[in-house]
């Protein structure tokens, strides 16, 4: 049997002590917050209750907590609903790890704005883990006024705790808790130290962890194993949710030591190169992986929708079903949806990555691909136009991923701009409308206009290559385009190839354009065949279908530009099929394309012949080198724990 101990709990604030069930908020009056007691308070000078390790300071400074040496863990609330006013009323005297003494002053409270923004500013204290530890919570005085510091209950609790994981209602908590779970819980860990990205475990048996779940968690860009060390990639973050991790699993798991050892030397090393390539190459690594970690959530059904496509191409390419009929309006509708309104969902998941408002980011994503704005994108004599005498040219963004990525990383920093200078009682409604307009417009005014004459002078140039040398202009085709697609600069080819197959019949463009398909739909098929991972071979599967079927969003976010090499080896494996076609010379006679579009490579009057023996040898040529070459020279599963996080940072720490 445990031994009892007693624990004094003084009162944080001077004020009126009243019962817990007198809160007019359920979650703490139901007791569901664990026991404790409330105060009204006559001032708003806030003291700790109890002498211990500060285990939680709220990002909204509305609560703190504190985890006692005989691990009671105690919450104090100030107020009622005083989340919403995002830490205005609040000076907090204290930091998360601080060891502090009861009676000691932690937060200064304003009482007056609490009460101006129409809020109880009721301040509350309870025992969290009461189901774990308290016996008894002795209190007396009820409805009368105390002083702070002043003892007013005492608890009675185990002596012996067994340690749990609670989930505290920081921003980082819960997925501090996620992490703790999926690294085989506390249980499994020795320590935990962190370096300027990622969080280091010491684990008992990195055989436990989920690397999987941990990699698709938001919040955590990537999972490698090196030195010993079970690294999750964070980001800048990283302090945050280290600091959550530890408040939850105990500062015993701690080295503060080894901690600054390995921001100090990943410090250096991030420093030790200042030339522009490596700058360069840092933030493509950055723009990567926010653009991998955004698309994630909806490869699987960017995929089904791919395939989906392909099936309707192939179905009104052998005139079973007619483009004007109303099944293959519906099926369209389902499969065409998800690409027309990527930029909505993008900003959702972009902005939880990069810590927009993930609301208002689907907003602006809807904005920028608004019908009417679409319609004028595509007639000439509306495309270009202005705003308040400002010149822009307006340019669809359906399907579009780049632009809407843009907008997520900005958006963070319009939202913080906007809530410095609005008035906390206009923020709800005013912050985020102007940011959304704000964001639209950097887009379409910004964004949109540099991508139109960058696509539009790549597009021509790569046009006149093809007249100079169809075999080179396939080579520097097949190599960019998919990179082209990445940043929104394949549009510019798009009415060229329109315009060449609505005047002549056939565009060799196209045919180029096609091989770039399948080179990346082989790469995956490469990795399906290679690994042993589940989970990727699923993805890699369903992705290379999709890409087969002219829809190569799964194959390129899904895998290839998660793991970079297999992107760069099948870009150079396109470049050779892209040579090879434009050397054979092959045509396309409708907009479809892949091994699926296969149709449109039929000459019209002449049928099978030597274009489609051409498009035959080019296509599934270039199948056989893309397949070839990411199998032997582009993937390994040791990348699936090897992946470089976005500093480029592989410091090895013993």
């Amino acid at each position: 049997m445990n031994n009892q101990i007693l624990i004094s709990l003084a009162a944080p604030v001077d004020g009126k002590l009243i019962q817990l069930s007198q809160v007019k908020d359920p979650v703490f009056s139901q007791g569901l917050m664990g026991q404790g007691f409330a105060i009204e308070p006559t001032n708003g000078d806030i003291v700790s209750p109890v002498t211990g390790t500060v285990t939680l300071v709220s990002e909204t400074k509305h609560a703190f907590g504190i985890k006692t040496q005989d691990g009671a863990d105690v919450l104090v609330h100030l107020g009622i609903d005083t989340v919403e006013l995002k830490g205005e009323p609040f000076t907090v005297l204290i930091n998360q790890g601080d060891q502090i003494e009861a009676g000691q002053p932690v937060v200064k409270m304003d009482l007056k704005m609490i009460a101006d923004a129409g809020k109880q500013n009721t301040v509350i204290l309870a025992i969290t883990n009461s189901n774990d530890i308290l016996k008894q919570l002795l209190t007396s005085n009820f409805d009368q006024n105390v002083k702070a510091g002043a003892t007013v209950a005492v608890a009675s609790i185990d002596e012996i705790v067994k340690k749990k994981t609670k989930i505290g209602s920081g921003k980082y908590d819960q997925l501090a808790a996620d992490i703790v779970e999926n690294v085989g819980g506390t249980e499994n860990i020795n320590s935990l130290i962190h370096c300027i990205t990622r969080l280091r475990f010491y684990l008992k048996d990195d055989t436990k962890a989920n690397d999987q779940k941990i990699e698709n968690m938001d919040g955590v860009i990537s999972v490698a194993k090196a030195g010993g060390q079970y690294q999750v990639v964070i980001g800048q973050a990283v302090t945050d949710v280290y600091d959550a991790v530890i408040a939850q699993i105990g500062s015993e798991y701690a080295n503060n030591s080894a901690t600054a050892e390995a921001v100090a030397q990943t410090t250096k090393e991030a420093n030790h190169s200042q030339d522009i390539w490596s700058k360069v190459k840092s933030g493509i690594s950055n723009f990567i992986g926010v653009l991998t970690a955004s698309m994630i959530p909806i490869i699987g059904i960017l995929a089904g929708a791919g395939i989906l496509k392909g099936i309707l191409a192939a179905l009104t390419g052998f005139r079973v079903l007619s483009t004007t009929s109303g099944t293959y309006v519906i099926l369209n509708a389902v499969g065409d949806a998800t690409f027309y309104f990527l930029p909505i969902v993008l900003g959702f998941t972009a902005a939880k990555k990069l810590g927009s408002d993930p609301i208002v980011l689907a907003i602006v994503g809807g904005i920028i691909i608004y019908p009417s704005l679409v319609t004028m994108a595509s007639k000439a004599s509306t495309a270009s136009t202005t705003f308040l005498g400002i010149p822009t040219t307006l340019v669809s963004y359906t399907s579009s991923v780049f632009p809407i990525i843009v907008a997520a990383w900005l958006g963070k920093y319009v939202e913080r701009f906007l809530k410095k200078i609005i008035p906390l009682y206009l923020r709800s409604v005013f912050v985020p409308i102007i940011e959304a307009l704000i964001l639209s417009l950097v887009i379409i005014i910004g964004v949109g206009p540099i991508i139109t004459v960058l696509s539009k002078g790549l597009s021509n140039g790569l046009v006149a290559i093809y007249s100079f040398s169809p075999t080179l202009s396939g080579l520097v085709l097949g190599g960019v385009y998919q990179t082209m697609v990445i940043f929104g600069l394949h549009w510019g080819l798009i009415p060229i190839i329109i315009n060449d197959i609505a005047t002549n019949g056939h565009s060799y463009i196209n045919a180029i354009v096609s091989i770039t398909m399948v080179a990346q739909g082989g790469a995956v098929l490469a990795v399906f065949l290679k690994t042993k991972d589940k989970k990727l071979k699923e993805v890699s599967l369903a992705a290379a279908i999709s890409a087969f079927c002219g829809v190569t969003e799964p194959a390129l976010y899904g895998v290839n530009l998660k793991y970079k090499r297999i992107f760069v080896v099948a870009s150079i494996a396109s470049a050779l099929g892209g040579a090879l076609t434009g050397f054979l010379k092959v045509n396309n006679y409708a907009l479809s394309g892949s091994l699926i579009g296969f149709p449109a490579f039929i000459t019209p009057g002449v049928g099978i012949g030597s274009n489609f023996y051409g498009y035959l040898i080019s296509h599934y040529g270039t199948l056989v080198i893309s397949v070839a070459l990411v199998y032997l020279f582009g993937f390994t599963d040791k990348m699936l724990a090897k992946k470089a996080d976005p500093m480029n940072l592989n410091v090895k720490m013993a």
